[in-house]
């Protein structure tokens, strides 16, 4: 059977589990997720899923990880997925456009690999290539960059971070380089990092 079918039968059959993210066992929902997963790479091992289970509506993302390539192949699959009661299918990480809890301060802290990172606490400067003008870079600037600078997971948390914020697609085809560095007290030049979606948007209609 075509791996593409294969992935929906699959969740169509099990979607239920996941409407029931808080309710089961959490050993019984990694069983659960790991076999959707591994349907998922029978047709792509580079892919990934997301899920978010809000009290109307459920979310299945299909992630390149950020991986341009592999676009095609998210839009290919998201193409064929059949329509699920209270489930919504969507192709890559969107951008977050709800920036009240940045500007409050009350998102949620990143935690990975002993990385602790909060987008409102997070900072950027741009950088245009005059070279090449196409190209465009920022420098991000973290509290804890001097704590974690010789972490290798500490790119990965940045562009993480970065990824969720301006949405997948933006990161891998807006953004050509990113820099971190230590924020300071006396940096008041400096942008919020959650004002970086409406920045690119502006440089891109310039």
């Amino acid at each position: 059977m075509n791996p593409i079918t294969t992935f929906w039968n699959h969740f169509q059959q099990n979607h239920f589990v996941f409407l029931l993210l808080n309710e089961i066992p959490k050993d019984e929902l990694k069983t659960h997720f790991d076999k959707l997963l591994s349907y998922l790479h029978q047709f792509n091992k580079d892919l990934n899923i997301i899920i978010k289970n809000k009290k109307q509506l459920a979310e299945l993302i299909i992630t390149a990880n950020g991986n341009p390539y592999l676009f095609k192949e998210v839009e290919l699959l998201v193409h064929h997925a059949p329509q699920i009661e209270r489930w919504k299918i969507t192709a890559f990480l969107q951008p977050d456009t709800n920036h009240t809890k940045f500007e409050n301060g009350t998102d949620k802290h990143l935690e990975y690999h002993g990385i602790n990172l909060k987008i409102s606490e997070m900072y950027f400067e741009s950088f245009e290539n005059p070279i090449k003008p196409t190209e465009f870079g920022i420098k991000v600037f973290i509290k804890n960059y001097i704590v974690h600078k010789d972490n290798p997971r500490l790119r990965e948390a940045v562009y993480t971070q970065i990824e969720h914020l301006v949405g997948e697609k933006s990161f891998a085809n807006d953004i050509t380089f990113i820099e971190i560095g230590q924020l300071e007290t006396n940096q008041e030049d400096l942008l919020e990092l959650y004002h970086l979606q409406y920045f690119i948007e502006t440089l891109l209609d310039n």
